[in-house]
C-alpha cells in the first residue's frame, strides 16, 4: 500500500491556494511521500498558465464584485471558484502512466468513483461521444478526459510537468454560483450547462465531501494517507510564491514570469 501525505488547508484567498500548490511541486523530492492536498476557496476566478484573461473577463466588474483573481501554474481554461472543494496531487512521474491522455484517466478515477458513492453516473467526455471544443472559459470547453455528468461537464482538471514530478490539480463544484460570477464574463461561461452536486440532486457539506473523497482516493489507489502540515521549506517557499508571484498583478493579469 502507498502512502501519501494529506495535507488539508481548509478555506483560502486564490493566491495562497496556488503558492502552496507551486510549493509542493517546487519542493518535491524522488524520495519523499506523494502529496494529496486538499483546499477551498474564497470567491474567485483561476485563470490557466496561458489564459486570455482581457478576451474573457471584464476586469473592471471583477474588481468592482471584488472577485479573487489568480493565474494558475497549470493549463486549461479560466474556472469559477468558491462553492467547491479542489485537490491537488503531487508525485513522482516515473510512477505515472505513458501520456498526459493516459495520466488524466487514471489520476481522475478516483473522482468518477466518487460521484459514483453519490449516486451519480459520471463518465469520460470521450466515453460519451460528446461533442468537444476548446474555449478560454473552463466549463464553455470541453475535453476528451473532462468529467461528465448527465450530459454536463462538472468541474474542471489541470495538470502540469516537471523532469521528475507530474502535478495534477483540479476542483469538484458543490454549486455554481452563476448570479455572483454572470456579470464579469464577457463570453459564454458555460456555467449555466455544466453540472454541480446540487443541480444533480446531491446536496453535501464541505466536511462531508472532504471525507467521502478521502475514502475514495484511499480505496482507489490502495493508499493510505498520513494527514500532515506544509514542511517549514513548503511554508517558505509558499510565502515567497504568495507575495512575489501570485499576489502580483504582473503574473495573474498579464502571465509576466515571475519567480518561477
Amino acid at each position: 500500500m502507498k502512502r501519501w501525505r494529506l495535507i488539508d488547508t481548509g478555506l483560502g484567498e486564490g493566491a495562497w491556494n496556488m503558492a502552496v500548490d507551486e510549493a509542493l511541486l517546487n519542493c518535491y523530492t524522488r524520495e519523499d511521500m506523494p502529496v494529496l492536498h486538499l483546499y477551498r476557496w474564497e470567491k474567485t476566478i483561476s485563470l490557466g498558465r496561458f489564459s486570455a484573461l482581457e478576451k474573457s473577463v471584464d476586469i473592471g466588474q471583477l474588481k468592482k464584485h471584488n472577485i479573487g483573481c489568480v493565474r494558475r501554474m497549470s493549463g486549461g481554461g479560466i474556472l469559477a471558484h468558491g462553492s467547491d472543494l479542489s485537490y491537488s496531487l503531487t508525485l513522482p512521474r516515473n510512477s505515472c502512466q505513458e501520456g498526459v491522455k493516459a495520466n488524466y484517466r487514471y489520476w481522475c478515477t478516483f473522482l468518477l468513483r466518487s460521484y459514483e458513492k453519490l449516486g451519480l453516473k459520471a463518465h469520460f467526455v470521450q466515453a460519451l461521444g460528446m461533442e468537444q471544443k476548446h474555449s478560454n472559459i473552463c466549463l464553455a470547453g470541453c475535453e476528451p478526459y473532462d468529467i461528465a455528468i448527465e450530459g454536463k461537464k462538472m468541474g474542471g482538471n489541470a495538470q502540469r510537468y516537471t523532469r521528475n514530478v507530474l502535478f495534477q490539480h483540479g476542483s469538484i463544484p458543490i454549486c455554481l454560483n452563476e448570479a455572483a460570477f454572470d456579470s464579469i464574463f464577457l463570453e459564454e461561461s458555460g456555467m449555466k450547462s455544466a453540472a454541480s452536486l446540487q443541480n444533480c440532486g446531491v446536496e453535501i457539506s464541505h466536511g462531508t465531501l472532504t471525507a467521502l473523497l478521502i475514502e475514495t482516493f484511499c480505496e482507489t489507489f490502495g493508499a493510505e494517507v498520513v494527514p500532515s502540515a506544509l514542511s517549514q521549506n513548503e511554508e517558505q517557499n509558499a510565502i515567497e510564491l504568495f507575495e512575489k508571484k501570485y499576489t502580483q498583478e504582473g503574473w495573474n493579469l498579464y502571465a509576466e514570469n515571475l519567480c518561477s
